[in-house]
């Protein structure tokens, strides 16, 4: 089958090359580009430019660039975005053209008008990208949210084909994939550990987010690293025309941001650049510091473990010329964790991803434009306690140098959107860091374990309208690594094809080949700080993995309505898991550890949505399967004898229902609803009596049968939103109130069993088990009050 799909894709590039010189228009074609921004200067990424006179039209990308090929002579032009006000113009073309708009906010949209990146129903139609979602912010920040707090993750977690890692959990399983398959990416840097607070909250700053794209399908060929999703993630440029002030108060954490032009601006034109600095910051520890100093004096008092997490956000433009821009971003979180007990036993967990990228984009021409980025991303943690004169710590991380460039064409004709471009990246994976020593100097030693590679891309695709009914995207992909002696590499096609069967239809299907060089190595089913990286090398081969899926596209009731069917199939290879008493911390050897085997997944996904009118949302429903082979090699006996299984993020049944209504011009309700079936896990079975050789007590020891032969109880929630937008204050002041219910109808949803003793009464013998359930969130309030000026 593998070899069918490839040479279908080779036979259709074929095809595009034979025809392309027959695509050439009767009339002279001539470019129409420029920049689509909102009066402020701010991008609008998403924005329709179209002359509907010919049926023509394309979307702004990130930075609000576009580019039309389009017949010469007078051509009526509109441009739209949601929540703007359209503007309408006539172009006589007679050369290639550079248009720039600016859109005024519209009057009759009360409050602080939100930038969403995200494409039109239509648009969605006629792309022949599928399994993508785009994330409206303004979406993320009216839904009700834990503790008040918006994470972007979360609201994706709300889309079909992604399941959550659990209870509060930001954690996403894609389509049947493990959490170190996702790649996420903050304006095209990694980031390899999105979470904070043990994987309770993202580490995406809303208030600092401009769009963010899930792509679960098809992905294009300027992707690649990871096997089951892309998370793109871009952060906002800021306000070209004034200094802006925005602010967040919440329960658990408050936010500030900053943002303002850079350079000289005058009436009605942004200036030249423009930056925003945004922080955030939890305060667990202001109160429970207080409360033990409070209770310091206390016998038998426990002390409250100290804990924050922080995260900065920092992105500036700058215009150079007409053809060159500049563009910097920067990312600094931690999370802190800290314990000090009466006796004087410390312990210290820090972790955290610090980030930095330089974007310089040039226009060659207004069919060439090239962007061209360097950066670097470094990931770790350190976990270190000590009592009374010695002290013991360990610690991972993970370093990355990275360059790439990306060129955008737009050949003569106007019927292909050719893409290219190369990446490089140098890693530099600590493994393990494990120290140890004492004040006296009596004890002193370490142990460090570190693996060098290097990462390498060049790809090539090819969005070709063949006919007004069909579209492809065609594309291939080489990538390459090298840790020290060991080397690998392979070739990765993809391709996506879109027919319409009418204005209102359209057929959609997709192949994809993916290679993963790095590994999460991960003793738990969510993903966690401790976790670690590790690299293809001697016996540890890189993941590959195949999709293959297909769907049918409605537009509904006038256009308003968008519903989607889509099917897809995925196939794996060189999974990695642990065998049974795995030693993972500071192993110079840790590929020992390893077992190696397959997976599949495959499940069908439905999806109604709306996105126009005063009630919006979405409704979504996935019937899917996962599953995991890990046969017996080297000795070891595998997993489950080598039989099939379920990893524990399967989930058979998820169905999200999020509404999404505006009462009057400042109330907005919203609601979110969760079902999903019950999380495979491991239970004992049974227990039998042991007694050492000295005939000492006799200690039950748990009987435990396969891997994941048991399931958790199904898990629902019920979410309730309220959004207030207050009356201005002077200084042009925008506030509003935002009221959240998590788990409305207080349901006690499972986030792990344990086992507690039964005993007789009267002897005080142990009698039995009984099975005991932990939930962590029962009926949850909050209230945030936000205001801008």
């Amino acid at each position: 089958m593998m070899r069918l799909l490839r040479l279908v894709g080779f036979l259709l590039i074929g095809l595009g090359l034979l025809l392309a010189p027959r695509w050439s228009w009767a009339q002279t074609q001539h470019v129409l580009s420029g920049l689509v921004r909102g009066t402020d200067g701010t991008a609008l990424p998403g924005a329709t430019v179209a002359v509907p006179a010919l049926g023509l039209g394309t979307a702004t990308e990130a930075d609000g660039h576009y580019a039309l090929s389009l017949p010469e002579g007078a051509q009526k032009i509109t441009v739209s975005f949601v929540g703007y006000t359209s503007q309408s113009f006539t172009l006589s073309l007679r050369r290639n053209q550079t248009h720039n708009v600016l859109l005024a906010p519209n009057a009759s949209e009360l409050g602080e008008v939100v930038v969403q990146g995200q494409q039109t129903l239509q648009q969605k139609l006629e792309s022949t990208q599928m399994g993508v979602e785009h994330l409206s912010i303004r979406e993320a920040k009216l839904l009700p949210a834990l503790f008040g707090e918006v994470d972007i993750l979360k609201t994706l977690q709300l889309k079909p084909g992604v399941q959550s890692g659990g209870e509060g959990s930001s954690g996403l399983f894609v389509r049947g994939g493990s959490a170190d398959q996702n790649l996420v990416l903050l304006d095209n840097s990694v980031v390899y550990n999105p979470n904070h607070l043990f994987g309770l909250f993202s580490v995406f700053n809303s208030d600092a987010v401009q769009s963010v794209d899930l792509y679960k399908a098809g992905f294009p060929a300027q992707f690649g690293g990871r096997l089951s999703s892309v998370i793109d993630v871009k952060l906002r440029e800021g306000n070209r025309q004034k200094y802006v002030t925005t602010a967040g108060i919440g329960l658990i954490s408050s936010r500030l941001s900053f943002e303002g032009p850079l350079g000289r601006h005058s009436d009605g034109q942004p200036a030249k650049g423009s930056f925003i600095v945004s922080g955030r910051r939890t305060y667990f520890d202001i109160f429970t510091r207080a409360l033990n100093r409070a209770n310091a004096n206390v016998e038998d008092y426990s002390p409250i473990p100290d804990y924050y997490f922080y995260d900065l956000n920092l992105k500036a433009n700058y215009t150079l010329t007409e053809r060159d821009q500049l563009f910097l971003t920067g990312y600094l979180g931690r999370d802190n964790f800290g314990f000090t007990s009466p006796n004087g036993f410390q312990a210290a967990f820090t972790w955290g991803n610090t980030l930095g990228a330089l974007r310089w984009q040039h226009v060659f021409s207004p069919r060439l434009t090239a962007n061209t980025q360097v950066g670097v991303t470094d990931y770790k943690y350190q976990l270190g306690n000590s009592i009374d004169q010695f002290s013991f710590s360990l610690g991972s991380t993970i370093r990355d140098y990275n360059a790439r460039t990306d060129f955008d064409y737009l050949p003569e004709g106007g019927r292909h959107v050719i893409r290219f471009g190369a990446s490089f990246t140098q890693h530099q994976f600590g493994v393990g860091r494990l120290q140890r020593s004492s004040q006296d100097n009596s004890v002193n030693f370490g142990a460090d374990v570190a693996y060098p590679g290097q990462e390498a891309g060049i790809y090539g695709s090819d969005n070709i309208k063949v006919s007004d009914d069909l579209q492809a995207e065609l594309g291939l992909r080489a990538t390459g690594f090298r840790s020290e002696s060991d080397h690998f590499g392979g070739l990765e096609p993809r391709a996506s094809l879109r027919y319409s069967l009418g204005p209102k239809v359209s057929l959609k299907g997709s192949y994809a080949l993916m290679y993963q060089y790095v590994h999460l190595v991960s003793n738990s089913g969510a993903s966690l700080p401790t976790d670690i990286w590790y690299p293809s090398r001697q016996n540890v081969h890189p993941q590959r993995s195949q999709q293959v899926s297909t769907g049918v596209n409605f537009l509904l009731g006038g256009g308003k309505f968008l519903l989607t069917d889509e099917v897809y199939y995925k196939w794996a290879a060189n999974q990695i898991d642990f065998r049974d008493g795995a030693q993972i911390f500071a192993n110079p050897n840790l590929s020992q550890e390893f077992l190696f085997g397959r997976g599949w997944a495959y499940g069908n996904e439905l999806y109604l949505e709306k996105k126009e009118g005063k009630t919006t949302g979405w409704i979504g429903y996935t019937l899917a399967w996962a599953w995991r082979n890990f046969p017996p090699q080297n000795g070891n006996p595998g997993i489950n004898g080598g039989r099939d299984f379920h990893p524990t993020y399967d989930r058979r049944h998820n169905l999200n229902v999020v509404v999404i209504h505006q009462l009057n011009e400042r109330i907005n309700l919203t609601a979110s609803f969760v079902y999903t079936s019950g999380a495979p896990t491991t239970l004992p079975q049974g227990r039998f009596a042991l007694q050492d050789i000295y005939q000492g007590a006799i200690q039950p020891v748990p009987l435990y049968p396969d891997r994941n032969q048991y399931r958790l109880i199904p898990y629902h929630r019920l979410d309730l939103g309220l959004v207030w937008k207050l009356k201005p204050v002077r200084f042009g002041t925008e506030r509003d109130l935002t009221f959240s219910i998590y788990n409305a109808y207080n349901r006690r949803n499972a986030y792990f069993i344990y086992f507690e003793q039964t005993r007789d009464k009267a002897t005080d013998r142990v009698t039995g088990y009984r099975a005991q359930q932990v939930s962590l969130f029962p009926l949850i309030p909050s209230v945030t009050y936000n205001f801008k000026f």
